[in-house]
């Protein structure tokens, strides 16, 4: 028999036992609901939420750190769509539950090879600066339709601030050529799927990083 107090005793202990195991019970299930809640991030989008994006997307490479203000512009949705390409999911630019997925896992991509130079991984749609055995960035690209891009190892073998091309009459601008006609230059319309003739279409964001990279002599490798 229970003294007086008692029984309001053991029904505190017991719903103080009974309380840790359901709150650790539910605290995935919180979690889950809480990023199935967080709002799509895209462009336009500003604040706190798109300013912890960058920093990841920075952190791996895909951002540089200047990139980090809080607003969603255009270098933004470049690099999401780098990490879309490399996570191999449909690249739009938004980042919505299964972005954040695998940005939760994710890691700073790993080159081909750890000599100095670039590379072009055409299915992810993604060129790799990579110095010192580590990526330096990782940034979208758009290379040629139809498979037209060249694959195998070159070498840039010359660097024009500005290029004309004849048989297309379009400038180019930093253009690095690497095989023939084809380079990796800037233009305005870079995609997230391959849209040229045949040269890699650097995003006028990324552009300039890309040219103070490159030098005569670098290694380009392209493959699928």
């Amino acid at each position: 028999m229970l003294r007086p107090g008692g029984l309001a005793l053991a029904v505190a202990m017991f719903g103080l036992l009974a309380s840790t195991p359901v709150r650790a019970e539910l605290a995935p299930r919180a979690r889950v609901i809480a990023t199935q809640a967080a709002r799509a991030l895209q462009l336009g989008s500003r604040g706190r939420d798109v300013r912890a994006l960058q920093r990841e997307l920075a952190r791996l490479s895909y951002l540089p750190a200047t990139g980090v203000d809080g607003i969603f512009g255009t270098q933004t949705w470049h690099a999401v769509v780098a990490l879309q390409g490399w996570s191999h999911l449909q690249r739009n630019g938004v980042v919505g539950a299964q972005t954040r997925s695998a940005l939760a896992v994710a890691s700073r991509p790993r080159p081909w090879s750890a000599a100095n130079g670039i590379e072009i991984h055409i299915a992810e749609q993604v060129l790799l600066l990579v110095r010192n055995r580590r990526v330096q960035r990782a940034i979208h690209v758009s290379t040629g339709a139809d498979g037209a891009t060249p694959l195998g190892h070159f070498r840039i073998y010359r660097r024009d601030v500005m290029s004309w091309s004849v048989p297309f009459q379009v400038w180019m601008p930093l253009a690095q050529y690497f095989s023939g006609g084809y380079a990796m230059h800037e233009f305005a319309s870079v995609p997230t799927y391959p849209a040229s003739h045949g040269c890699v279409r650097i995003p006028q964001t990324e552009s300039r990083a890309v040219w103070r990279f490159g030098t005569v002599g670098m290694r380009v490798w392209t493959r699928r």
